[in-house]
């Protein structure tokens, strides 16, 4: 009869720290400790309706639910990528490829035979609007299909002024062309490629109609050329050129103009957004 039994004071529970701790805190006068988290054995905060722990633990699940759905997704995107960064290989670029290979083929069968032989010429003339042909697909394809690649973007310009280059030069070789209509030509061309250059830090000139007319009609214009014709079509080809070197000197100072107004709208905005930070 020395004490009282453990369980008379207070059972297991009072033993263990459950719900008798609290009434000896109270009686104490301290306040109620809080429920500790069981994991990192931290206080846990207590909120109206939200059972300590359990919270916790739902709410790390989600995390981790949100988590496990969030990463295929950024897996998706990087795979994305990697495809619409198109192979090499693929149908624009390899229509630009055969561009370039038919480049040394046609200047073979335009001076085959001493560059006069009608039958050399035509095969001449096959090469080359089978080049032109392809210059009209591969960027639409590449556009549509989302092909455009690095490659694309510099072996494309580089073909379409080598094959045209080398048509105008073996022409005016041959005495079939002046050479005056062929320096202002590749002139025009070459400038306008170097002007794009130097102002694409400022922004790029978007192609226009007028110079899709002029590819059209330089690409007639020198297919005539090469053909060995008589009579009136080689009277009609004689006006076909004068149209296209029209149209070749109007647009390249079109593109000279935009050139201008672009790089005046970029060094303003510079100096506009530059203001704006010092301020």
């Amino acid at each position: 009869m020395t004490g009282v039994p453990a369980s008379a004071a207070g059972g297991p529970s009072a033993a263990k720290g459950g719900p008798a701790s609290g009434v000896s805190d109270a009686a104490s006068g301290t306040a109620p400790s809080a429920p500790t988290d069981l994991v990192s054995g931290t206080a846990a905060e207590v909120r109206p309706g939200v059972v300590p722990g359990v919270g916790i633990v739902a709410g790390a699940a989600s995390e981790g639910d949100a988590d496990s759905d969030a990463k295929p997704a950024r897996g998706k995107k990087i795979a994305a990528a990697a495809v619409n960064q198109a192979s090499v290989w693929n149908i624009a670029n390899l229509l630009t490829m055969l561009r370039l290979v038919l480049v040394p083929g046609f200047v073979a069968l335009m001076l085959a035979d001493g560059g006069y032989d009608p039958a050399w010429r035509s095969f001449a003339w096959a090469a080359f609007a089978v080049a032109m042909i392809t210059d009209l697909f591969d960027g639409h394809l590449a556009r549509t299909y989302n092909l455009v690649t690095d490659f694309g973007k510099i072996a494309d310009p580089i073909a379409d002024k080598a094959i045209m280059g080398a048509a105008l030069i073996c022409l005016s070789g041959l005495g079939d062309l002046p050479w005056w209509v062929t320096i202002v030509i590749l002139g025009r061309e070459l400038g306008i490629t170097l002007l794009r250059f130097l102002v694409i830090r400022y922004g790029v000139i978007p192609a226009s109609r007028g110079g899709k007319l002029k590819t059209l009609s330089q690409g007639i214009a020198v297919g005539m050329y090469i053909l060995a014709l008589t009579g009136w079509l080689a009277t009609a080809r004689f006006w076909v050129m004068a149209v296209a070197v029209v149209l070749t000197v109007v647009t390249g100072l079109d593109y000279v103009r935009q050139a201008i107004v672009l790089r005046r709208q970029g060094i303003a905005e510079r100096q506009a957004a530059l203001e704006e930070t010092e301020a």
